[in-house]
């Protein structure tokens, strides 16, 4: 017997539920690439990215998905033989710095917990080490999908400026931006990258990168660079260049409608929306937690994301708990990844969600709890609403 039937709530870190609006502003014919509606489309969506990311720096959008968004990143503002420090906190980090390592820089890895946030201490201590200023770029991610961390940006900013480094100092906010306070320029971020399928609510294939005055001086040495990633070409006065040729029209028809809804929300009520629903989701996650067999992830609570929830489950393959949840209760919830494959499944509350999506979801999950035997405290349901009902009232 399966109660699935109906919309289905896709509860994982990417792709996000799309808006209806969003849909069907894609649903459109496609124009001839140099018109004044893609022309005019393209130049607002770099316009309102540099609001999306709190920046004056200069924004690009890619036909790609995150890891492209990494590449265009990299090869814009590093060399072949380039030293880079990788932040572990997770799976992202370290992805970025694999892609980093395969396009021919000197990666490092500065070892961290899958269980807690970036210590900005040891990037200070690191940097101080580096007398000889080998060190080109510092990348991190805001909040890894894998782990549940949230890092402190403008803390790991601290620790670069206390050591004197020069280092760029790039940030991935593919499951950050849109879902939490992301300050590029106040916070000093010389590159940022995301994408379009999580807190940004459109479908995925669109990457975004902007970078400040520092990375575009950067820019202007590196070797790493290639054609269609390039942001001299990009800055190109010819409309058809801030693409590389044609546009991906309806994804940006798309983008545009999902941008249109953040504004009219208002980006710090959306930043706020999403602070209430990680609440009510840890509220319920404590309170499984109780009965001893299910657990966060990421132990101090401060470090809990707001995008992403994984839960640590003892005594089942959590595939048992997340086939069930998706084909009886209509809910699809993330396996855990990379050190938590197998062990957790992961809960997302981004994007286009609001109290009745995660209180929906949240049911589910603990329906599958009970369903499947494992321990749990009774009640998270009842704890989420009690904590929403307090947090709104």
């Amino acid at each position: 017997m399966s109660v699935a039937n109906g919309r289905h709530i896709l509860a994982m870190p990417g792709p996000t539920n799309i808006p209806d609006r969003v849909l069907q502003a894609m649903m459109r014919p496609a124009e001839e690439l140099a018109s004044k509606t893609i022309v005019d489309l393209t130049e607002s969506v770099l316009a309102d990215l540099k609001r999306i990311f709190r920046t004056t720096g200069e924004t690009f959008v890619y036909a790609a998905n995150g890891h492209g968004g990494w590449e265009a990143a990299l090869t814009n503002v590093l060399s072949r033989g380039d030293k880079v420090l990788v932040l572990a906190s997770g799976r992202f980090a370290i992805g970025w710095g694999e892609m980093a390592a395969f396009m021919g820089a000197d990666v490092e890895v500065l070892p961290g917990s899958w269980r807690a946030a970036i210590d900005p201490a040891a990037v200070e201590a690191r940097l101080r080490a580096d007398d000889a200023h080998a060190i080109k770029a510092v990348l991190m991610v805001q909040i890894d999908t894998a782990s549940g961390v949230v890092n402190d940006v403008p803390a790991v900013r601290r620790a670069i400026d206390a050591a004197g480094h020069p280092a760029l100092f790039m940030v991935d906010g593919v499951a950050s931006v849109g879902c939490m306070p992301f300050e590029m320029d106040s916070w000093g971020v010389d590159v940022a990258m995301s994408a379009s399928q999580k807190g940004l609510m459109t479908s995925p294939g669109l990457a975004f990168v902007a970078a400040n005055e520092k990375a575009i001086a950067a820019h202007k040495s590196a070797t790493m660079k290639t054609l269609y990633w390039d942001w001299s070409s990009r800055m190109n006065t010819l409309a058809y260049m801030k693409h590389c040729g044609t546009a991906p029209e309806h994804l940006l028809f798309g983008l545009r409608a999902a941008l249109d809804m953040i504004f009219e929300e208002g980006l710090e009520a959306v930043w706020e929306r999403h602070r209430l629903l990680a609440g009510a989701t840890h509220a319920a996650v404590a309170r499984w937690a109780e009965g001893q067999a299910v657990t966060f992830n990421i132990t101090d609570p401060l470090q809990r994301a707001p995008s992403v929830t994984p839960v640590l489950v003892q005594g089942i393959e959590t595939a048992t708990l997340t086939d069930f949840a998706r084909d009886v209760g209509g809910v699809s919830l993330g396996l855990g990844i990379g050190e938590l494959g197998g062990k957790a499944f992961r809960i997302a509350h981004m994007g286009h969600v609001n109290a009745p999506t995660v209180l929906g979801t949240l049911a589910v999950v603990e329906m599958t709890l009970q369903a499947k035997g494992v321990p749990h405290g009774a009640g998270g349901v009842d704890a989420a609403v009690a904590y929403l009902g307090a947090a709104t009232a």
